[in-house]
C-alpha cells in the first residue's frame, strides 16, 4: 500500500542533488550532535553466513530489550565509518531494540576475513537470516527485523524473501518462521541495469559513479591482500567502472554469463512481489542515482503485494531526508532523521498490530 506520510525538507535542499550532497557533507560531521541519545557499546562478534563466510558484526543489547534490528549499509564502506547505519543504532538502541550491524561480504572487516565478493543479495539474503539465528542464540530478541539502504537496502529485501526460503528449503535454520517478523529499507537499489544506465548519463552520477568504481578497486586490492591470489590482478586493473567490477571480478565467481544477466537476477524489482513478511519501502522520486523510470513499476509491483508499504516522497535525495524544523515538529521527531524515525515508528506500529494510515 502506498502510505500516507508528511515530508519536508528544508527550503535549500529541495532538490534531490543537493540533498544527497547535503546530507553526506553534513551528516558526516555533524550526526553525533543532532541525537539526543549516545551510541551504544557494541560486542563485536564473527558469524557465520551463507556457505560458511565469516560475517564480522556489532551487537548491542540493551536491558529488557524487546526486539531486534539486523542492518547494513550500501554499496561501499565498513562499519566503522557508516555514520547513518550508526545514527539508527542509537536511535534503535534507545527505544529498546538490540541492534545487529555488520560488514557484507566483501566490506571491511569481513573482506579481512574472507576473499568472497558481494552477490548483490543472492547470497546476502541467507546471510541476514544466518546472522539472525546466531543473534538469538547471543541473547537478542527473537523479533527480527532486516534494514539497510541504498544497495544495503537490496540486500535486506533478499533477507526477507530468503527467510521464507530458507524455512522451506531447510525447516530447522534455529529460528521459528515467526521469528523475522519483516523489513525496511531507505532507498533501495531495485534495478540495477537501469540505474546504472541512467547514472553515467547525467554529470552527477557519471562523478559518483566514477567515486564508487575507485572505492570498489580499493576493496579488491584490499581482499588481494588479505587472501593473496584471491583475485586476478589483471581483472583488478581492468575494472575501472562500476560495470567493469562486476564483469571482471563478480560475475566469473557467480557463474553468470553477462552483467546483464546478474542484474536481472539479483534485481530487488523482481523480488517483491514474492515478499510474504510486512515490509516497508521509503523512496524519494528525486532521488538522482536511480533511474525514474523505476518508480511506476514500484508503484504497481506495491499495490499488487498487500504486506509492502511504500513511502514515496517528492524530496528526500538519496539517502537523505533530512527535515525541516517545522517537519520535524509536526512528526514530533526529536531529529532531522526523518527516515529513520519513520521506519522505527513502522515497525513499532506493525508489532502493535497496526498498521501506518493509507490512501
Amino acid at each position: 500500500m502506498i502510505c500516507n506520510s508528511i515530508y519536508n525538507p528544508p527550503h535549500f535542499l529541495r532538490n534531490g542533488v543537493a540533498m544527497t550532497a547535503y546530507a553526506v557533507l553534513w551528516g558526516e560531521r555533524y550526526w553525533q550532535k543532532t541525537l539526543i541519545h549516545p551510541e551504544p557499546i557494541y560486542e563485536k562478534t564473527i558469524f557465520t553466513g551463507a556457505q560458511g563466510v565469516p560475517i564480522a558484526g556489532w551487537v548491542a543489547r540493551p536491558p529488557n530489550a524487546h526486539s531486534t534490528i539486523v542492518g547494513t549499509y550500501g554499496i561501499t564502506g565498513e562499519l566503522s565509518n557508516q555514520w547513518f547505519l550508526r545514527i539508527l543504532g542509537c536511535k534503535a538502541y534507545a527505544q529498546g531494540y538490540a541492534v545487529v550491524l555488520f560488514d557484507w561480504r566483501g566490506h571491511g572487516k569481513t573482506a579481512e576475513l574472507s576473499p568472497a565478493l558481494t552477490a548483490d543479495g543472492l547470497y546476502e539474503g541467507e546471510d541476514f537470516v544466518r546472522i539472525a539465528a546466531q543473534a538469538a542464540t547471543m541473547g537478542c530478541p527473537r523479533k527480527f527485523w532486516l534494514t539497510g539502504y541504498s544497495l544495503g537496502g537490496q540486500l535486506a529485501l533478499w533477507g526477507i524473501k530468503s527467510a521464507q526460503d530458507l524455512f522451506n528449503q531447510y525447516g530447522d535454520i534455529g529460528l521459528e518462521e515467526g521469528d523475522i517478523m519483516g523489513g525496511a529499507v531507505i532507498c533501495p537499489s531495485l534495478d540495477s541495469l537501469r540505474s546504472l544506465t541512467y547514472l553515467v548519463k547525467h554529470p552527477f552520477g557519471r562523478y559518483v559513479e566514477s567515486r564508487i568504481a575507485g572505492e570498489l578497486k580499493k576493496l579488491a586490492e584490499k581482499i588481494n591482500a588479505f587472501h593473496p591470489q584471491a583475485l586476478d590482478r589483471e581483472a583488478i586493473a581492468r575494472a575501472n567502472s562500476i560495470w567493469g567490477f562486476d564483469q571482471e571480478l563478480v560475475i566469473p565467481q557467480l557463474g553468470f554469463s553477462s552483467v546483464e544477466e546478474y542484474y536481472t537476477a539479483s534485481s530487488g524489482l523482481n523480488i517483491l512481489p514474492k515478499l510474504s513478511k510486512p515490509t516497508l519501502i521509503i523512496y524519494a522520486a528525486d532521488d538522482p542515482l536511480f533511474d525514474p523510470e523505476i518508480i511506476p513499476d514500484l508503484k504497481a509491483a506495491v499495490v499488487e503485494n498487500p504486506l509492502i508499504d511504500l513511502i514515496l516522497a517528492p524530496h528526500g535525495g538519496h539517502v537523505g531526508f533530512i527535515s525541516s524544523k517545522e517537519c520535524q515538529h509536526q512528526s514530533q521527531d526529536s531529529d532531522p532523521w526523518w527516515a529513520w524515525n519513520r521506519i522505527l515508528e513502522w515497525m513499532a506500529l506493525s508489532e502493535r498490530g497496526s498498521r501506518m494510515g493509507r490512501e
